[in-house]
């Protein structure tokens, strides 16, 4: 390259400086944000959110879509639409997807398994989007932030409650996990086998209810004929709670004990059944969706950061303080 073509190069190089020569669109972000950061925040905008749901089968699923709506019917920048994955991996893959392509401005997931549904949240995290992961876990940290309450903590609380108040002398029990690949289902188990341990306390069966009432039902039914001597059901949620007590009143084991997890304030949810005495104890499990609406405020309307991690709290609730809580919950 003779010298006058080289001078010409460079000045054209300071021309294009930010579409050519190595600092492209491709990767450089307005304002210098990180994946995940919305690419603008306006208070007066209009922004749509894509609410991608691992499921509606479960009651606290349909309360967690109607925590997101009720809190967004109170912001008039905000459209949420909703996609019902049915507990299909692949289902919650395609319609993230079609978020994507509809260039939502903000994406909520509950995924319904980690491992299966992390490429894509990545995927709309790497392409700017804000990314708010409700209630159960993807791998890796490729989101924007976390919110819901401490599964491990849960579970050691659970087991610390049978230990101290069911099972004092040790003794028998079986678990009713949720889905197999979901993180809330690791981590119960896990805390509650720290929250009974060196206590004389056997978990002696366990199966998978994948958070269904009926699996659960059926599942409690074939492992209470196995095994006799269990005087506890420890289950990861209170539907599959609920249909262990039914499986335990057809067995005629009317003395099983059976403590649950989400603590529902409906009627047909798991303060009721702790109420009525179907259940000797729930954990509340917040759906976080409030709390989420509240995040996505923070970062399209005011600009603002949000935590990486939103813990939310649990509390422990048996027939002393069901109808206290339930009332507290309902208030307003």
């Amino acid at each position: 390259m003779t010298t006058k073509s080289r001078v010409t190069a460079l000045a054209a190089c300071a021309l294009l400086a930010v579409t050519a020569c190595g600092t492209t669109s491709e990767n450089s972000q307005p304002g210098g944000q990180q994946p995940g950061a919305a690419p603008e925040c306006n208070k007066d905008g209009k922004f749509t959110i894509g609410m991608s749901q691992a499921n509606k089968a479960e009651p606290y699923r349909e309360r967690m879509d109607d925590d997101i709506a009720k809190a967004a019917a109170a912001v008039p920048q905000f459209t949420v639409n909703f996609a019902d994955a049915q507990q299909d991996n692949s289902k919650q893959v395609e319609q993230v997807e079609n978020f994507l392509t509809q260039q939502i401005d903000l994406l909520i997931i509950s995924p319904n398994e980690a491992t299966p549904l992390t490429a894509v949240v990545k995927k709309a995290y790497d392409q700017k989007i804000p990314v708010l992961v409700l209630d159960r876990k993807v791998d890796g940290d490729a989101y924007t932030s976390f919110i819901g309450a401490d599964n491990v903590d849960i579970g050691r609380q659970a087991g610390q409650y049978v230990a101290e108040a069911l099972l004092p002398s040790g003794g028998k029990l079986m678990e009713i996990r949720g889905l197999a690949g979901s993180t809330p289902a690791k981590e119960r188990s896990e805390g509650f086998k720290q929250g009974i341990q060196g206590k004389n306390i056997e978990v002696v069966a366990s199966g998978d209810g994948d958070w269904l009432r009926d699996k659960g039902q059926q599942q409690a039914d074939a492992l209470l004929k196995a095994n006799p001597d269990v005087s506890v059901i420890y289950s990861h949620n209170d539907p599959m709670a609920e249909g262990a007590y039914i499986a335990a009143q057809n067995a005629g084991r009317t003395g099983v004990k059976i403590v649950g997890i989400d603590g529902l304030p409906i009627e047909s949810g798991g303060l009721k059944a702790v109420e009525a005495g179907r259940l000797a104890a729930t954990f509340l499990y917040p759906t976080g969706g409030k709390e989420a609406i509240d995040a996505a405020k923070k970062i399209l309307l005011e600009c603002q950061q949000v935590p990486k991690q939103q813990v939310l709290q649990t509390e422990r609730v048996t027939k002393d303080n069901a109808a206290q809580v339930y009332a507290r919950l309902n208030q307003g």
